[in-house]
């Protein structure tokens, strides 16, 4: 029987603000506003390559949820996962964000103790989205408290128990927790998972891996029996341009795969990690392959890169025509 959906992802929906301009949060008299959050941006990622994504959330009823859920219909994700919270004193998760030039960084501030994901309960969520193909979680679901980690975790357990793959992207996030915190948390959870995502800096300071690359890949992979693992590498030349490429392995055939790494002049790189995440799932359910996998996200992370925001915004043609001209095809100075 086909399943209703390509893809479900579950976490936390929130709203970013952002002062215009460029300016400093310290400073700035305006924010603009857009909606975010990791499993939404993958989420919205999968739907607007043409795939059916559903997006598991709970938010209050007022004029700053009716934005975001309106903002993930736009993308095409459907929000028959998203429940009501009904509570008095009900809140969204905000978070601040503030861009930078050489020699500063860019910053986040998050404003989410106590929102609505909090009170979640594996009961509350649709029954429906276990029809669905793949299921994908981030750390930073487990991170932001017990409750959507007892969630998240319950809902991995009945999500494969239904026959959905599972996919993880580990997400670190020193403001919500310690990197030893996290591995405690995800370990125990890692045999559980048919796709992980890992950053090398994850490997290494979260799990202990050392040495070369590829070897530190193939035994983290088969010790926890995980089929495919997805390890991105960026580089920060400044906070206005990135390189950024990725590294794929199948355990079980022992393979790795990988793409040459694109040369981005940023504009806004927040979400361009879960874009990744978008496009290596889209390169796996389409396809069933790790190398269009690994293609698709790094095209994916890079679009994300050039357009303000949390949420991607390119469709299949245009990833089409990305990955052509990444790949040496001939490539007009504009598209017209």
């Amino acid at each position: 029987m086909e399943q209703k959906f390509d893809a479900v992802t579950l976490g936390e929906l929130m709203l970013r603000l952002s002062p215009a301009g460029g300016r400093r949060l310290c400073e700035a008299g305006t924010l603009e506003k857009c909606a975010a959050g990791a499993e939404l941006n993958v989420a919205a990622g999968l739907a607007q390559l043409g795939l059916r994504a559903a997006v598991c959330s709970k938010l209050p009823d007022n004029a700053l949820s009716r934005f975001v859920r309106a903002e993930a219909r736009a993308s095409g994700v459907s929000d028959e996962g998203i429940v009501t919270d009904t509570r008095p004193g009900a809140r969204m998760g905000v978070y601040y964000y503030e861009s930078a030039s050489s020699p500063r960084r860019p910053a986040v501030v998050y404003d989410r103790a106590n929102s609505s994901i909090h009170s979640l309960t594996p009961d509350e969520v649709p029954s429906s989205l276990l029809s669905t193909r793949l299921f994908h979680v981030s750390g930073i679901t487990l991170g932001i408290g017990p409750g959507p980690r007892e969630t998240a975790v319950r809902l991995i357990e009945r999500f494969k128990a239904a026959g959905a793959m599972v996919s993880f992207d580990v997400n670190y996030r020193a403001n919500l927790w310690e990197d030893q915190e996290e591995r405690a948390v995800v370990e125990p959870l890692l045999p559980l998972f048919d796709v992980l995502f890992v950053s090398e800096e994850s490997l290494r300071r979260m799990f202990g891996r050392t040495g070369e690359r590829m070897e530190m890949v193939r035994a983290f992979a088969r010790e926890y029996s995980v089929r495919r693992l997805f390890s991105t590498e960026r580089h920060v030349l400044s906070p206005t341009r990135h390189t950024f490429a990725s590294l794929g392995y199948d355990a079980g055939a022992d393979a790795f795969f990988t793409e040459p790494p694109y040369t981005i002049d940023i504009v806004d790189r927040i979400g361009s990690g879960d874009a990744y995440v978008a496009g290596a799932l889209y390169g796996l359910l389409t396809a069933d392959s790790i190398q269009s996998a690994v293609r698709c996200g790094d095209a994916m992370a890079a679009a994300k890169c050039t357009v303000h925001g949390d949420l991607p915004c390119t469709d299949a043609a245009e990833l089409v025509r990305l990955i052509e001209a990444h790949a040496g095809g001939v490539q007009d100075e504009m598209q017209r």
